[in-house]
């Protein structure tokens, strides 16, 4: 008296009783689990040798940064780009592009918050500078914080400082 039958992953999950209850995505019942679902990003390659065409899973977790491109054709027209950077240059991954630079920066700028990496700048010669908003070398932006833990001080703390340390007895 089987009513469906729920695939989840790898598992197979027979649910019993109305057909509703086989629609339900079933989950754990701990909270052990990933807050967010793993985010990854497929690289579709083809093999030079054998002429495979393959693709690799690249978690985000594993790029090291969002770096922002302009390049000019010979026509004159200006391209802009974004792409995730990893430390194997064959798997950087071009996330956006657009015919000018209208929205690229705020693209760019978004990409890196969201996928929480620092920002970068492509050079015309490939190579990845790292993005700072500085006004006559002054960093503009989050300031730190001016209390610090008593661990990071290196001090004892303020109430210990109160008190003398005591005599011994002669």
């Amino acid at each position: 008296m089987i009513h469906g039958v729920a695939m989840e992953g790898t598992s197979v999950i027979l649910a019993f009783g109305r057909p509703a209850l086989a629609d339900r995505r079933f989950v754990a019942a701990n909270d052990n689990g990933p807050k967010d679902p793993v985010k990854t990003v497929t690289i579709r390659r083809l093999l030079e040798q054998s002429g495979v065409a393959i693709k690799v899973k690249v978690p985000v977790t594993e790029f090291i940064g969002v770096a922002v491109a302009t390049s000019i054709s010979a026509e004159g027209v200006l391209t802009s780009s974004i792409e995730l950077v990893h430390a194997d240059a064959e798997l950087n991954y071009k996330v956006f592009e657009e015919d000018g630079n209208q929205s690229v920066v705020a693209e760019w700028q978004n990409w890196g918050k969201k996928l929480r990496l620092p920002l970068f700048i492509k050079a015309g010669d490939g190579q990845y500078m790292p993005y700072s908003q500085q006004v006559d070398g002054v960093m503009v932006g989050n300031t730190a914080s001016r209390r610090r833990l008593a661990a990071e001080a290196g001090r004892r703390p303020r109430f210990l400082n109160r008190r003398q340390p005591g005599q011994p007895d002669a």
